[in-house]
């Protein structure tokens, strides 16, 4: 099954963890035995053989770098103009991957149909670029709204406006609080640009005013349902259903908190927890249940978003495990059709419906 991946932060692991992702996984591992610098070292899921290895041609990937106060617990940069310049070195190194052959922007329907097209026509994966869209994960590093066109011209074309505590132009996960006119001159922009909101991380006060102020595109990058897991990061019904009727895709996520109750970071144990691919299963399809269908499900697994395997699901050991996932969709009397939606078709469909 081809499938298209709506969250990963490539470039965060590239620049930050210093992950050559042309690398297989098992390398990648295996270059971090000993580390102890971040949780995850020793433990990565994600590389450029292994996307292909699972036949996941086309991901959303990331630019990230929020700003904080000095005195924040957040880790972050400390001015607009730093996170600014952290998105830019992550933007070189997307380039440098592209003309590496490793990769290839898609940013309007022709060149995402083509892509689409080119990883389905029945030659072996191994050397198809990957194809990616460029999302801003958090706005922070827009340093004002001006910034979002010279970010359109390089390709950005889908935005959260808010990712973890306060920030810039919307609070986010574990805040509370409405935007301020910034925030709202920011999604007017997005608007005019037709930049997709990622609805992702907003606090839930953010969230209502961004659906009632923006009439764009909006999609939900990678979001859990809060009815089975309850905490703030996660979709409570009624937003579930707020985004249906808009027509937004959800891509379920496979970091273990926001799949099992009561995680405990850094001490809980994915097998102990009975923490797997069911279980991300049980989020995707309770969402299918409260829209009737299957159209508004996909993936966005989040993979290497700063854990490994000590916190996904445990029968996953590389992200060419999300095939998996698909036999589980089938097991459960899901059509083949409703599959291929899941897996893929509902995110080109998705673009095909808004872009150019």
């Amino acid at each position: 099954m081809f499938i298209l991946d709506a969250h990963l932060d490539l470039s965060m692991n590239a620049m930050e963890w210093n992950r050559d992702l042309r690398n297989d996984v098992p390398t990648l591992r295996n270059l971090e035995k000993g580390m102890t610098d971040k949780p995850d070292r020793e433990r990565a899921t994600v590389s450029f053989p292994d996307l292909r290895k699972g036949n996941i041609g086309i991901v959303v990937a990331t630019q990230i770098a929020r700003f904080v106060k000095p005195d924040s617990i957040i880790p972050g940069w400390n001015s607009p103009e730093q996170a600014w310049a952290q998105t830019q070195g992550q933007l070189a190194w997307y380039k440098s991957m592209e003309e590496a052959g490793e990769m290839t922007q898609i940013t309007d329907k022709k060149s995402l149909l083509n892509h689409f097209n080119v990883w389905n026509d029945g030659t072996p994966n191994d050397k198809k670029p990957i194809g990616y869209i460029l999302s801003l994960e958090g706005a922070d590093s827009i340093i004002n709204v001006s910034y979002l066109e010279k970010a359109y011209h390089y390709g950005l074309r889908a935005v959260g406006p808010a990712h973890y505590g306060p920030g810039r132009y919307a609070n986010g996960t574990d805040a509370t609080g409405k935007m301020n006119q910034n925030g709202i001159d920011l999604l007017k922009e997005m608007e005019r640009l037709n930049i997709i909101l990622d609805a992702t991380h907003l606090c839930d006060d953010a969230f209502w005013q961004a659906l009632n102020h923006f009439n764009g595109a909006v999609w939900a990058s990678h979001n859990n349902c809060r009815a089975l897991v309850d905490h703030n990061r996660q979709y409570s019904d009624e937003m579930i259903q707020a985004l249906v009727s808009r027509g937004a895709v959800i891509g379920g996520a496979l970091d273990a908190w926001m799949m099992v109750p009561n995680w405990e970071r850094g001490i809980s144990d994915p097998k102990k927890m009975n923490c797997s691919l069911e279980t991300a299963f049980q989020h995707m399809d309770h969402i299918c249940q409260l829209a009737g269908n299957a159209n508004h499900i996909g993936i966005g697994s989040d993979l290497d978003g700063a854990f490994g395997t000590e916190q996904c699901p445990y029968d996953l050991d590389t992200i060419a495990d999300l095939q998996k996932l698909v036999l589980i969709f089938k097991n459960h009397g899901y059509s083949d059709e409703d599959i291929k939606k899941i897996f893929h078709q509902n995110w080109i469909d998705f673009l095909v419906k808004h872009w150019d």
